[in-house]
């Protein structure tokens, strides 16, 4: 077993022993197998490496260039191990720093050492103003092009917009639209052609970029002009819910805001109403727009009321049926609703009788047919024998109380006799009279003073 073991270690030995010699003889032989030229391909790339520029380039360098400025005198540029130290005076800050840089970005410089000096100019030196003209002339004649573009672009793209705007019009009015808002939609469709020509006038001065600037960076701006016209805005959006919403047209008769009146127009800011006065009165669109609006002609037929009392001594049924043969009579009273009287309160010293009764608001006045009605509601009552006691009152005889004898007292105590009709003197029976001018409606008088009277807006402007 020994033996065994001693001969397997020599054989390994032998083994490693011919295997070392096989290796070392197979590099040498893949070595030697490499031509000249493989070699060549195989080897790196030479690296060209550029020569330093010398002090002496560099100083020359720089002194050329800060001479050509023409901003120095005295100029002297050392260079010494890359190190540049530059002398010599200048008139500013500016240019000395601008000398530094220079020197500084230059290839091969390792630091630099600026000794210029800044001489103080006199202190009445007028050349800075002068440049500054000579500039501003400069700029203005470099403008005049520009101006001319402004001028002939502007003006076509403004005739494009009104054109835009008066097609847009047309065509929108044409429809069921308010006249209001088919102009608020007009601009608004004219509107982008005018910013076409402003932005081409903008973009061909330059001025794009500023332009931009300022409309981004007008926050606050936009702000402020908002509180500063908060109204007038407030105003718009109410025009336009308005006309969306149409409580009323033209020629309408109502009642906002305790002011009545006729509708004569409506624009983005208020709304203008004739009053029976003859007077335009402006009202706030705003404030139209949280009011309670009566719209008197959107119903021809409206409901009026008038009062009349009688003392507790005569028959109330009476009375009720005396007032309202009055008003059933009248020509203007609608049949259907047909009146009624209704007792309305118990006085000290009266009955008051409330009489209600519908009329065509277009065709009469409201006003004159109530005086129509009182007249002959009175002279009814006093037909029938009915009259109206004044108020209980106290009377005070300072003097005492005369005491009449014979003749004086008969006809003291005798009654008065009722009115009597005079043949010289109107009838109060009658429908109508001339001082109640034919019961007309006050719109068609108030339409003939419109057209005769001027708009609000028209005449010269103030400002």
């Amino acid at each position: 077993m020994q033996y065994a073991v001693r001969w397997l270690a020599v054989i390994v030995c032998l083994g490693l022993a011919q295997c070392l010699p096989l290796r070392a003889q197979t590099i040498d032989e893949v070595e030697e197998s490499l031509s000249d030229n493989e070699a060549g391909e195989l080897a790196p790339a030479g690296v060209d490496v550029q020569q330093v520029a010398t002090d002496t380039e560099i100083g020359e360098r720089l002194t050329q260039i800060l001479e050509a400025t023409g901003w120095f005198e005295e100029i002297a540029v050392d260079v010494r191990s890359g190190v540049v130290f530059i002398d010599g005076e200048t008139l500013s800050d500016a240019r000395k720093d601008w000398a530094g840089e220079l020197a500084r970005k230059t290839e091969d410089v390792v630091a630099v050492v600026n000794r210029i000096v800044v001489e103080a100019g006199p202190i009445w030196n007028f050349a800075p103003a002068w440049a500054e003209l000579k500039d501003l002339w400069r700029r203005a004649l470099q403008a005049i092009p520009l101006i001319l573009v402004a001028i002939v672009v502007l003006p076509i793209t403004w005739l494009i917009s009104v054109a835009a705007s008066r097609l847009a019009s047309r065509w929108l009015e044409g429809g069921n639209m308010s006249p209001l808002l088919a102009r608020i939609l007009a601009r608004a469709i004219a509107i982008p052609f005018f910013l076409i020509g402003l932005y081409i006038v903008l973009q061909v001065a330059g001025l794009t970029r500023l332009a931009l600037t300022i409309v981004g960076g007008t926050g606050v701006a936009g702000i402020i002009f908002g509180f500063a016209f908060r109204d007038i805005a407030e105003n718009f959006l109410a025009s336009v819910l308005l006309s969306i919403r149409r409580p009323f047209l033209v020629n309408d008769f109502i009642e906002v805001g305790g002011r009545r009146g006729l509708v004569r127009q409506m624009n983005t800011r208020s709304t203008i109403l004739m009053t029976p006065e003859g007077n335009h009165v402006q009202i706030p669109n705003a404030t139209i727009f949280k009011s309670t609006i009566v719209n008197m002609t959107a119903n021809r037929n409206v409901r009026a009321e008038i009062l009349v009392s009688i003392g507790y001594e005569y028959s109330i049924s009476r009375a009720q049926d005396v007032v309202r043969r009055v008003l059933s009579a009248h020509p203007a009273v609608l049949d259907d609703p047909e009146p009624w009287v209704l007792v309305d309160a118990l006085g000290s010293s009266s009955i008051s009788l409330r009489a209600y009764y519908w009329f065509d608001f277009s065709t009469y006045s409201g006003d004159k047919l109530r005086s129509a009605l009182l007249r002959q509601s009175l002279a009814a009552l006093d037909a029938a024998g009915i009259s109206a006691p004044d108020d209980a009152r106290e009377i005070i005889f300072p003097h005492g109380v005369p005491i009449l004898q014979g003749t004086e007292a008969q006809s003291a105590s005798s009654p008065p006799a009722h009115r009597s009709a005079d043949a010289t003197q109107p009838d109060d029976t009658a429908a109508e009279t001339a001082d109640e001018g034919g019961l007309a409606s006050e719109t068609d008088s108030l339409l003939d003073q419109a057209e005769q009277a001027r708009e609000p807006e028209e005449g010269d402007n103030l400002l």
